[in-house]
């Protein structure tokens, strides 16, 4: 269970435009929206977020979708780990032990960046509905290889209502129109 707003931070990883191309029509729009709503109440309850780019040069950027709701810029990266990227382990925020994860491709690099972080004693939380990859087959593999590692599958809504804990309050309003639209 994500135990307190304060704990967590958000990661989206490689949402870029010539990714997006390649992936299934009918499931790529349900996890960019997806990804908007928890940019959204991230935003709106102050959890910090990273997001990155694999090589953007090849790749693109990331989708203007999200890139419009993101305040500070993407960390690029050629590694599949995030880990294995000096920059992204600098800007982690240390004091929040709770990584949740979402974005491209759940067999790649959300996988490998899982499991690195459960390995440098972070819990993990993987948005199953806020990832993807080419082939429902490898996304599938990989959340069951995920979940037998210990790292949390979750969803969308089950983070935002952990975040917000209680059904009182502007925040409460502000997010339930949110998930509602």
């Amino acid at each position: 269970m994500i135990n307190d707003l304060l704990l967590s931070q958000l990661v989206i990883i490689d949402i870029q435009d010539k990714l997006v191309d390649v992936m299934p029509k009918s499931e790529i729009k349900k996890v960019i929206d997806a990804t908007t709503t928890l940019i959204q109440a991230a935003n709106i309850l102050e959890v910090p977020y990273l997001h990155t780019e694999q090589y953007p040069k090849g790749l693109g950027s990331t989708v203007k979708k999200l890139k419009s709701l993101l305040s500070n810029p993407p960390i690029e990266k050629k590694a599949f780990s995030c880990l294995d990227e000096p920059q992204f382990k600098s800007h982690l925020v240390k004091s929040r032990p709770q990584v949740i994860l979402c974005g491209l491709e759940t067999h790649i690099c959300i996988l490998q960046t899982a499991l690195a972080l459960k390995e440098s004693d972070k819990e993990v939380f993987v948005v199953e509905d806020a990832t993807l990859s080419r082939s429902g087959l490898h996304h599938e593999n990989a959340i069951a290889r995920l979940r037998s590692e210990g790292v949390v599958i979750t969803n969308t809504e089950s983070v935002i209502f952990e975040w917000l804990r209680v059904a009182e309050g502007d925040h409460f309003k502000t997010i339930s129109k949110l998930i509602k639209s």
